[in-house]
């Protein structure tokens, strides 16, 4: 029997309509893209049906783009376009695959790469029908929390970001004291595999100006997106999010009281300012007369904050932060070598040299570092002997 052609089309609606309810395939498409130096970068588009703002998701560095599959489609079914897009190395697109790199290697392509390849991703998604170009959301987890706001920097469309359990550089920190405009969405739980996520998602937190950001702090939910099967709650709340800042009142979200934030977390903020460090030092000494164990930050982010203003060429403000960090950890070689490279920095070779030294003096007694790491360091701090014209002596 021949079967009526229009019960042929409601078949098929039918059918997709199903497909869509249980696997949220209909308006999904694997697309592919062409990064600026020829790179293929494999993404996929989940179409919303129908006009709105797009959303672009990049993802964190032990993952690929289907960790964002359930959020990107609940975001698709309230109204937004959105686009999720593999790293180069990672997933399906091209490029060396990330874990084949050298440390110096990775952190090249990160710099150099990646910025043209979310740039690609955020002008494909901007081309698509019915995508309004001016109402754009940006969210990341862990190394895409600094992929996020780099790209919100570049393109002044981004209108909402959300980030997750992740940090950003000098750049981005002073783009979020500075983006009253942008509302932002923070989440993290306190057993993210990576301790510094914590500390660090608090302070991106605490110095945030726009009155509308909010913060979802979890007891337990790992890394990330990872957090989303436990706390399926901060799925829904991150679609509310961009539904209220992309399509209810496009770049605002209702102010709300500020989450507590610990004190050594805002302590970061006062560091990363000039005049911060000895302000800090100050209160260090009198800290220490009670308790001369105290740790009023961490070691680590403090370390890394020297380094950015190092490379953005502040020299002075980076040697008086590495100078804090020796006084807070006086027995951690590393702190030393930190400060030896500002003073090389700085011109300063015996101020430097004396660092070193101290570096390489207090190596055998650390405990803290693993032996990679003391190994890494103990051959770093002998060729600069040797550069500095000392080795031997």
């Amino acid at each position: 029997m021949k079967v009526p052609r229009f019960s042929l089309r409601f078949l098929a609606f039918v059918l997709c309509a199903g497909a869509c309810a249980m696997t949220a395939l209909c308006g999904q498409r694997v697309v592919d893209l062409t990064a600026p130096d020829g790179t293929h970068l494999k993404a996929t588009y989940f179409d919303a049906g129908k006009p709105g703002p797009g959303v672009l998701l990049l993802h964190q560095c032990n993952r690929d783009r289907k960790v964002w599959d359930g959020l990107a489609t609940q975001l698709s079914g309230a109204g937004m376009n959105v686009l999720t897009v593999d790293n180069r190395g990672f997933g399906e697109s091209g490029g060396a695959p990330h874990d084949t790199l050298a440390q110096p290697q990775e952190a090249a392509v990160e710099k150099e790469k990646w910025p043209g390849d979310f740039d690609t991703a955020i002008k494909y998604l901007e081309s698509q029908p019915g995508v309004t170009r001016d109402a754009i959301g940006v969210g990341g987890a862990s190394c895409g929390v600094d992929n996020s706001v780099q790209t919100a920097r570049r393109h002044p469309e981004v209108r909402s970001l959300v980030l997750l359990s992740g940090s950003t550089d000098l750049a981005g920190r002073s783009y979020l004291r500075s983006a009253a405009n942008t509302p932002v969405f923070f989440s993290v739980a306190d057993d993210d595999e990576f301790p510094g996520s914590v500390e660090a998602i608090e302070w991106l937190y605490s110095l945030t100006s726009n009155p509308g950001k909010k913060f979802a702090h979890y007891a337990t939910g790992k890394h990330g997106a990872e957090m989303f099967p436990e706390h399926p709650e901060l799925m829904s709340a991150i679609v509310d999010w961009y539904v209220t800042t992309l399509i209810k009142t496009p770049g605002h979200a209702p102010a709300e009281k500020e989450a507590l934030v610990p004190q050594q977390v805002r302590r970061l903020d006062l560091i990363d300012e000039p005049g911060g460090p000895a302000q800090v030092a100050a209160t260090l000494a009198e800290w220490r007369k009670n308790n001369p164990k105290v740790e009023p930050f961490s070691e680590g982010v403090v370390n890394t904050m020297g380094y950015e203003h190092l490379q953005a060429g502040e020299t002075k403000q980076a040697i008086e932060i590495f100078k804090l960090n020796v006084a807070a950890f006086p027995e951690s070689p590393n702190t030393y070598d930190s400060l030896s490279d500002g003073y090389i920095a700085a011109g300063q070779k015996d101020l430097a040299l004396l660092n070193v030294k101290k570096a390489l003096e207090l190596l055998p007694g650390d405990t803290k570092d693993n032996l990679q790491f003391r190994e890494g360091l103990r051959a770093t701090d002998e060729k600069k002997l040797q550069d500095l014209g000392d080795a031997g002596k």
